[in-house]
């Protein structure tokens, strides 16, 4: 069968008022409550990008860095109102690939799914390694090689993920608890200091901070402007609260109050810290070694702040990591049940956890530990730029989706929920314009950003020889459901 006939199987489902089937949504537990839906909202919101990425950017760029976190978090927030609407359109575990493979047919589903896979395999290998530059910060762990932190990490976030979706909820909840009120506790003491011009480390917080420095901009637009492609990173998450909307009751209720709250929480969380942070220290006292809330306390003197901040941090690249296995898992069971992954990633434990998948995405985070023992010191940067290409790709996916939603239902061939991605189909269009000048600001930056999107055609080369390997499978599994 081909691409065009399962399409059109598809829109004569939605023609005829029958939504859409994923046949790999079968098999999983409702466990996940409004309580996990709406943490996970908020800790695909605050990752390892802003815990650990924030102070390399923040001496890179100077306090405009803030101007790059607002803007990429508006496009973050319309990605995930336009995957809103289409969950509330269908709730799916297999999320935007499901989505994919019914308004573009099974070479779309393929393409999201591993353009997905590639975004949290590599990201996975960004958060052992902020994991285990997290755990050097402590005197215990110093003389520990990197990698041997690294596969610990893995290990330990391994085999949580691998009980059940109940306990992967539960984590997700506290890790971002944690997050949350550690970020809180910071911006309140910052904005403490500043009030009182308390001296840290021998300076005084305050609007001087910025303006005896080089103002907003000390090293011009451009350093602002070529960071965006790493601030994009920051965001990697948020299309995820759109995955569990599959294992949770009544996703129409929940769902939208989750991802409302997503833009006010960028604004204060990360806007707010950053605009904090660079009024607490000049930004050339941070650095992209150390996360720069462990820096503001270090420099403050107080006993064991730094260290509690540390294991903040620590927290966030493991809720990341966590994440990330958890949603691979199941959009590989999603492609695996379609024939475009391998049979293993569709096999389900009692607990209805796909864990072929998620041992997959394992497998490249053990890639990950040689590539810290290999170069510990450019790990981070390395597979950042990887990762931001997949999520780039992903969220093209996702906007596109969207915008053949919206075509379908200009013509009645689908009907759009009340909860509706705004001023469509604009919206879209400019995100993906936005999506494709990452790309060029990722090439412009030069080094290993150029040399990712020079990439881009191997890439591109991979997913076609793929394609052709599983296409037989991918088309019998379509004429199995057809006759069925």
């Amino acid at each position: 069968m081909s691409d065009r006939t399962m399409a059109a199987a598809g829109t004569t489902a939605a023609t005829t008022g029958t939504p859409h089937a994923d046949a790999g949504d079968a098999g999983y537990r409702k466990d996940l409550k409004a309580r996990h839906i709406n943490m996970i909202a908020i800790g695909g919101a605050i990752g390892t990008g802003l815990f650990l990425g924030a102070g390399g950017r923040m001496a890179e760029a100077g306090p405009s860095l803030f101007i790059a976190y607002a803007v990429c978090g508006v496009f973050a927030f319309f990605v995930v109102r336009a995957l809103g609407e289409l969950v509330l359109y269908r709730p799916s575990s297999g999320a935007f690939v499901s989505y994919a493979r019914e308004f573009m047919g099974e070479k779309g589903a393929y393409t999201a799914g591993w353009l997905y896979f590639l975004n949290w395999s590599t990201t996975a290998i960004a958060d052992i390694t902020a994991a285990a530059t997290y755990a050097h910060f402590w005197a215990m762990f110093s003389d520990v090689p990197q990698w041997v932190l690294a596969l610990i990490a893995l290990a330990v976030v391994l085999a949580a993920n691998l009980i059940s979706v109940k306990y992967f909820g539960e984590m997700e909840f506290w890790f971002a608890i944690v997050k949350v009120a550690a970020l809180v506790v910071f911006m309140l003491i910052g904005i403490f200091l500043i009030a009182t011009s308390h001296d840290i480390g021998g300076h005084t917080p305050g609007l001087a901070t910025i303006g005896d420095n080089g103002g907003i901009f000390p090293s011009g637009v451009l350093p602002m402007l070529l960071l965006i492609q790493g601030v994009v990173f920051a965001y990697a998450s948020v299309e995820l609260c759109g995955v569990a909307a599959g294992e949770t009751e009544n996703p129409e209720k929940i769902m939208p109050k989750a991802i409302n709250s997503i833009m006010w929480r960028v604004g204060l969380f990360y806007v707010g810290s950053v605009v904090l942070l660079a009024l607490l220290l000049p930004y050339t006292a941070y650095t992209g070694d150390e996360s720069p809330f462990v820096t503001v306390f270090d420099k403050l003197g107080i006993p064991g702040a730094a260290g509690v901040m540390n294991l903040v941090v620590l927290t966030a690249a493991l809720s990341s990591l966590n994440s990330g296995l958890y949603s691979t898992g199941r959009i590989l069971r999603s492609m695996s049940v379609a024939g475009s992954a391998p049979r293993f990633t569709g096999v389900m434990n009692k607990g209805g956890v796909p864990y072929g998948g998620i041992l997959l995405t394992a497998a490249f985070g053990v890639l990950g530990v040689v590539l810290n023992y290999v170069m510990p010191g450019e790990a981070f940067e390395l597979v950042l730029n990887f990762a931001s290409v997949g999520i780039i790709g992903t969220w093209s996916m996702i906007m596109v989706c969207s915008l053949l939603f919206w075509n379908r239902s200009q013509d009645g061939r689908v009907t759009r929920p009340g909860y509706r991605l705004p001023w469509a189909p604009y919206t879209q269009i400019v995100t993906l314009l936005f999506l494709g000048s990452v790309l060029v600001l990722m090439w412009m930056d030069g080094g290993i950003g150029r040399t990712t999107v020079n990439c881009l055609p191997l890439i591109a080369a991979a997913l076609v020889g793929g394609w052709f390997l599983v296409r037989g499978r991918v088309r019998d599994v379509a004429a199995g459901r057809t006759e069925s």
